[in-house]
């Protein structure tokens, strides 16, 4: 009842945003002798902020057009090349000249969080250059109709799978946040399978491997908690006349009034200045506030049955760090990892995969050499200062294509001697 209630809500207000913004062009037209006063200023201001505060934010686009390699500007065509109902495999194919020696293939494994995998965009924008570029598109379920069947954490490792094995052998893939854990997953499944399409390094970066180390708030919240309550209170049916009408989800405007509760006054003064910015005519400074907003403020819902296995095997149980992890009927071995090089990545005031949950990945596979693995945190930034920002353009990027291109190979490198746990 809930959801069909914010859905009214949203309808209902419709009109009144639509005045809003018809007035806030009025105030800003400069025909309008008011328009660059501080009265006509404010009131612009004051309707911008009324409207993009009530209204709904759609998906994003990535709207990456062309990128530059070997200091010349390439055209870059955004197009799917493998798609299922929860999910696109989207590539960025570069128009290189047909004699230049290939990049490294890199899959991005998008969060399935409550965010597109847009906000994956800088990310996408800083590897390109470097790289051949893939990303999981994930889909709002609440656009998917109930027919084409369920979801859960079993078939999201079963997608990171079937994508490495479009995007070809001795690939190199990047987990970032949520997809840490089904992608170390994937990957030992695929090592006891001895699946050719094994790539060749994994990158996870500011993943919950190991939440009970360092936890942080979402991770108490999982604690306090039995995995009912979050069925009961969190879990709501699509409504009508939605393509998912009936399907049971975790809703995207739920998960993002989480996220935007953990750091309120923050939110709060970001508006504050925004509408500061807009009175004082500061257009490059508003702009940033709108693209950034944009973004985080565009949310899409999730399955149920991968929300609760989600918050039961990773946040709950442990299964993953503790060894005790299935796909299915197959046991999750990290130890059988012996032929794909590790890199975890950190940030140092990371509040939603506390400090040290990334890095467990390194002491769980303990069969990777020495000479693949590395371990990195970068200083001063939060969870999304770890794959979005300066920092990660400046420090952060550089050093994953480094790895990359050192763990590159050609041919499947011979398995290691196996240490004990």
């Amino acid at each position: 009842m809930f959801y069909q209630l914010y859905e009214m809500n949203h309808a209902a207000m419709m009109p009144v945003r639509a005045a809003a913004d018809a007035a806030r062009l009025f105030f800003a037209n400069p025909l309008n002798p008011f328009a660059d006063t501080e009265l006509g200023r404010t009131m612009a201001a004051s309707l911008e902020v009324f409207e993009r505060m009530t209204r709904r934010y759609g998906k994003p686009s990535f709207d990456l057009p062309q990128t530059e390699v070997d200091g010349k500007p390439v055209l870059v065509t955004e197009e799917v090349v493998w798609a299922k109902p929860f999910c696109n495999l989207l590539h960025f194919a570069r128009d290189l000249p047909e004699d230049r020696a290939p990049d490294q293939k890199i899959l991005i494994v998008a969060p399935m969080s409550g965010h597109y995998a847009t906000l994956l965009r800088g990310t996408v924008e800083a590897l390109l250059p470097h790289a051949d570029v893939y990303i999981a598109d994930w889909i709002d379920a609440r656009m998917v109709p109930v027919d084409q069947g369920h979801f859960d954490l079993n078939d999201y490792i079963d997608y990171v799978i079937d994508m490495l094995a479009i995007v070809g052998p001795g690939a190199h893939v990047i987990g970032v946040c949520q997809p840490s854990v089904p992608v170390l997953a994937a990957i030992a499944v695929m090592e006891v399978r001895r699946d050719p399409a094994l790539p060749a390094s994994m990158v996870l970066m500011g993943g919950p491997i190991d939440t009970r180390i360092n936890p942080t708030a979402v991770n108490q919240l999982a604690k306090e908690h039995p995995l009912e309550w979050f069925q009961e209170n969190v879990i709501m049916t699509v409504p009508w006349p939605q393509p998912g009408f009936m399907r049971r989800v975790y809703p995207g405007f739920l998960q993002l009034s989480g996220f935007m509760s953990m750091n309120l006054d923050r939110h709060v003064t970001a508006h504050q200045d925004f509408f500061e910015h807009l009175v004082k005519n500061d257009g490059e400074s508003a702009e940033k506030h709108r693209e950034f907003y944009d973004e985080y403020l565009a949310v899409m819902d999730l399955t149920e049955e991968f929300y609760l296995q989600t918050v039961d095997v990773v946040f709950m149980r442990h299964s993953l760090p503790k060894g005790e992890m299935m796909h299915r009927s197959v046991h999750v071995d990290t130890n059988a990892i012996n032929n794909v090089a590790l890199l975890t990545i950190e940030g140092e005031n990371d509040d939603i995969s506390g400090l040290g949950q990334t890095k467990a990945a390194q002491t769980i596979c303990l069969n990777i050499p020495e000479e693949m693995r590395l371990h990195y945190v970068q200083p001063d930034v939060g969870h999304y200062g770890v794959f979005n920002g300066s920092r990660f353009r400046q420090e952060i990027a550089p050093r994953i294509v480094e790895f990359v291109r050192s763990q590159a190979k050609d041919v499947k490198r011979p398995a290691s001697k196996k240490r004990k746990a």
